[in-house]
């Protein structure tokens, strides 16, 4: 395979290089987009299933596998889906309000809330396993065991650094705008600019 010429290159640290170039990350790219529609795609089949939407469903499965002795409150549950709090509590909102989730006032900090699902959210969601199941065995059961767990640490590290790349492309688009919609200067008028008051002009005698 030939080598991509150095300026085609879409990473330049060592690690994601070899001698073809960028070729195996951007083959990881690919597949890993492919496999990122599925999941989407599975999960907004799951939140069809119960008459939710897909962000409420996610909601609505983290706060119930959230140990009883650390209950998620908004900022929490925010962070650990990488989603903005405000987002999340109206999401949280709609859910109360559909009898899926209660909110109490935080034992220790009467500022904080915490999250808990109803007797009819764990009934729903029970329904809702049942389809999950096969679908999740599908997905990841070619993985063993050791594998999984790898997969798991390599993504929980690749989320968390995704936010921070994510942040540097928005630094780096706003700069790339602000370039791009900078008026041109005209030559004739820059040139006029540098000429002193009165350069090339004839004195009269």
């Amino acid at each position: 395979m030939m080598a991509v010429p150095k300026a085609l290159l879409t990473a330049s640290k060592p690690e994601l290089l070899d001698r073809d170039g960028d070729a195996l990350l951007r083959r990881l790219l690919y597949d890993f987009f492919a496999f990122g529609r599925n999941l989407e795609a599975a999960r907004a089949k799951f939140a069809r299933s119960v008459d939710l939407s897909p962000t409420q469903y996610l909601i609505l499965i983290t706060i119930a596998r959230s140990p009883q002795d650390q209950p998620l409150g908004i900022n929490q549950l925010a962070e650990r889906l990488h989603l903005s709090g405000a987002f999340v509590t109206i999401e949280v909102n709609k859910l109360v309000a559909e009898g899926l989730l209660d909110k109490a006032t935080h034992p220790s900090d009467g500022r904080r809330v915490q999250l808990g699902v109803t007797d009819s959210a764990v009934g729903l969601l029970a329904r809702l396993a049942g389809f999950q199941r096969p679908v999740n065995d599908a997905l990841f059961g070619m993985l063993t065991r050791d594998e999984f767990k790898l997969l798991a640490g390599l993504l929980a590290r690749l989320a968390e650094n995704g936010e921070r790349a994510l942040k540097l492309a928005e630094a780096y688009e706003a700069t790339m705008e602000l370039a791009h919609h900078r008026p041109a200067q005209p030559a004739a008028s820059a040139q006029k600019r540098r000429q002193k008051p009165g350069n090339g002009r004839r004195r009269s005698r």
